[in-house]
């Protein structure tokens, strides 16, 4: 699998996320945010967490509009994988590739500790390394974590079986406890955990390694 980690302004983990895919067995390039093209081959693109163009505006806001964001908004067009974790989801939402939106956290404060999550599906690339219901443990970094959407939309979301991650306990306001959810065709994931902080024993844990290599085994056999 080639994977292309993308660089705004303010990414700060990006070098982490590079990382966790390389130890999964990706072959990894950065791609920065001025860019038009991805890296030719790119299988998936991964959007990384920080605080890019400084969160002006609104999260993710300005980031979405960058040259490389076209770049990306077609290559999961045409069907391929896209992973945005935190500031990542942000972005993802604000292209439009992912419905709903991340507001600020319901007590207004900055969370940054270990939290429980309920994975909602094994119906995905970035899943099928976990069982539905299972408990894994992500760290959590974030502001803006509180993910809304109408009606319409949760119902949907639930109805398609698009809920991937869930937090097992309320942590910031998110509607139905949403920590992560997944395009109509399950190839692009917002979460706003960080599974590639749980990545390595040697930082805790090692319950995020599991979507890496699923994501890295679609092209084992390919």
């Amino acid at each position: 699998m080639k994977a292309a980690v993308v660089v705004f302004p303010g990414s700060n983990c990006d070098r982490d996320l590079a990382v966790a895919l390389r130890h999964a067995g990706a072959d990894v390039s950065l791609a920065w945010h001025k860019d038009h093209a991805l890296p030719a081959g790119t299988d998936l693109v991964a959007v990384p967490g920080g605080f890019s163009f400084g969160d002006y505006l609104r999260c993710g806001a300005i980031a979405a509009q960058s040259p490389i964001g076209a770049a990306v908004q077609a290559h999961a067009r045409r069907g391929g994988y896209v992973l945005g974790i935190c500031n990542g989801f942000q972005v993802l939402t604000e292209m439009g590739l992912l419905p709903g939106a991340l507001m600020r956290n319901a007590g207004l404060k900055f969370i940054c500790r270990t939290a429980t999550l309920h994975v909602g599906t094994s119906d995905s690339a970035f899943t099928e390394g976990y069982a539905t219901g299972q408990e894994v443990q992500f760290p959590i970094a974030h502001h803006d974590g509180n993910y809304f959407a109408d009606d319409e939309t949760m119902a949907r979301l639930r109805g398609e079986d698009r809920i991937a991650f869930t937090y097992a306990a309320p942590l910031n306001g998110s509607l139905e406890d949403v920590a992560g959810v997944l395009s109509a065709n399950r190839r692009v994931l917002g979460l706003m955990p960080h599974p590639e902080r749980a990545a390595d024993p040697n930082h805790g844990g090692t319950d995020g390694l599991a979507l890496f290599r699923g994501l890295v085994g679609q092209f084992a056999t390919a």
